[in-house]
């Protein structure tokens, strides 16, 4: 008997445990989920009613798109103090998106979601998903809004993020069609992704130089999906996602660098 209300009693904490780890999982997931909702439901809002949107006007919405996302892309490349670190981030990333085929693959993906779903007479399917997955994935508020999330337990970054992400997706929807509904579920992947990886992260969101440098290279790749949008050229700007990645790498060994030299002299 006794050995049975320990049993019980094993199990019961547990349970406990599970439910605990449960809760704190929900709880830094909070603005991911947000944001992944707003995205989900401007998607199908623009989706549905651009059916009924004659093209040109629909065209009008994209190019206005356009033109915002240059401006922000412009206006996060200059928040850079060194434009020889952007430089290099963005050809070198570039470089290692196109011998790992990212456009090509995320466009191969795209293209399986298009069957599937059902949308092989969309024409903007492709582009509708890899644009908005750039333009929604792609800037500070992404990395500081998870770290805020699951670091601090607020999710006001978050929020702004996802109210401009679901209207943007009402405008790409209603042009681009059902592929960007799918970007909900890879921007749900993606910022899930930075918000479990928060502590290792945490260096990168509290160093300016660091943010700041990334930031501008995200400004560029952004100010290419702007030129995609307005259909002045398509630059694949996919295959330039590493370069966001590359830039506080290239800031750390230039740090080494400068460093090394300070030694030797």
């Amino acid at each position: 008997m006794r050995l049975c209300d320990e049993e019980r009693h094993v199990s019961r904490r547990r349970l406990e445990v599970h439910g605990e780890a449960l809760m704190r999982y929900n709880v830094r997931m909070r603005g991911t989920l947000l944001n992944t909702s707003t995205v989900a439901a401007g998607a199908t809002v623009g989706w549905l009613v651009g059916n009924h949107i004659p093209g040109s006007y629909q065209t009008v919405a994209l190019h206005g798109l356009g033109l915002v996302t240059c401006g922000l892309g412009v206006k996060m490349f200059l928040r850079g103090k060194n434009p020889l670190i952007a430089a290099l981030a963005i050809a070198g990333g570039g470089v290692l998106g196109l011998a790992l085929g990212l456009n090509a693959g995320i466009g191969e993906l795209a293209e399986w979601f298009k069957i599937h779903l059902g949308q092989s007479s969309s024409p903007r399917f492709v582009d509708g998903l890899v644009t908005s997955f750039v333009l929604f994935c792609i800037g500070p508020m992404t990395l500081l809004g998870c770290m805020q999330d699951a670091l601090e337990k607020k999710i006001e970054l978050l929020s702004i993020k996802s109210t401009l992400d679901g209207v943007a997706a009402v405008f790409l929807a209603a042009a681009s069609g059902a592929g960007v509904l799918v970007t909900a579920f890879l921007l749900l992947i993606y910022q899930g992704a930075i918000t479990l990886a928060a502590r290792p992260l945490r260096p990168l969101a509290e160093d300016e130089e660091l943010l700041s440098e990334t930031t501008a290279t995200g400004g560029a790749i952004l100010f290419a999906t702007g030129l995609g949008l307005l259909e002045i050229k398509d630059l694949q700007t996919a295959n330039y996602l590493p370069a966001v990645f590359l830039a506080p790498i290239l800031v750390m060994l230039g740090r080494k660098l400068n460093r090394a030299q300070k030694t030797a002299l």
